[in-house]
């Protein structure tokens, strides 16, 4: 039997306009002391040449989620990294090639040779954030979004780890956080406060890396410091 509402409803959906719904992903590393993000040439109209983030097109069998991890994966090698969605980003003249609704995605990674190696042959580079240049669309204004997002997720929990590896030294957490809210800590005290939070597992083996005498490596310890966040516990190393 013809049911017309069925109908009415279809012809709307017919009728609709049809709008893209893209990822663009604001991917953090740090290396070399520098906070940097991944980001490419253009290499299609519009604005062919000109940095962009890495993004792309959601496609019908997929998730905002799931085409955000599919980017990552195509461009840096990893899966199981931390990635959360930022905001939506739905301008109307945002993208001058069509109308486009786009997901921001930012994501953590832990820089080695093999990902860096990876990203190159994808056209992508390593940009620090310092002197990122001017990006296309609305790509500038993701990256300070998620800045700011990171930067206030990293006050008070552990977030910034995901940045380094799973065996770090304090004089490198500290130059993280150094270049992540562009301060500098009194090394002494930063020290004091991080060995106070009782997070960090001192290992038997150093980084002689930057000195023969070395320092010693940590790693931090999850399973403490969740048991203690859900009594109220902060990660926070900056005075209250």
């Amino acid at each position: 039997m013809h049911n017309p509402l069925y109908q009415l409803a279809q012809n709307k959906y017919d009728a609709a306009q049809k709008i893209l719904v893209a990822v663009d992903c604001i991917i953090f590393g740090f290396d070399d002391g520098v906070l940097k993000v991944l980001a490419f040439k253009r290499k299609v109209e519009p604005f062919c040449g000109s940095w962009s983030l890495i993004g792309s097109f959601v496609a019908e069998n997929e998730s905002t989620d799931e085409a955000a991890k599919r980017v990552l994966f195509e461009i840096t090698g990893l899966k199981n990294i931390f990635m959360e969605e930022l905001k939506t980003y739905s301008s109307v003249t945002r993208d001058p090639g069509a109308r486009c609704i786009s997901i921001g995605q930012y994501a953590l990674i832990s820089l080695s040779k093999k990902n860096k190696k990876l990203t190159e042959t994808h056209g992508a580079e390593w940009l620090s954030i310092i002197d990122l240049p001017e990006l296309v669309l609305d790509h500038q204004q993701m990256v300070a979004d998620a800045l700011e997002r990171l930067r206030n997720k990293a006050r008070f929990y552990p977030i910034g780890l995901e940045l380094l590896p799973k065996k770090f030294t304090i004089p490198q957490l500290q130059s993280l956080y150094e270049e992540l809210f562009q301060l500098l800590f009194d090394t002494r005290n930063f020290r004091k406060k991080l060995l106070s939070l009782n997070m960090l597992i001192q290992l038997d083996e150093k980084d002689k890396t930057s000195s023969k005498k070395g320092a010693y490596l940590y790693e931090f310890d999850y399973d403490k410091y969740n048991t203690l966040k859900n009594k109220g516990f902060n990660f926070s190393l900056f005075k209250s």
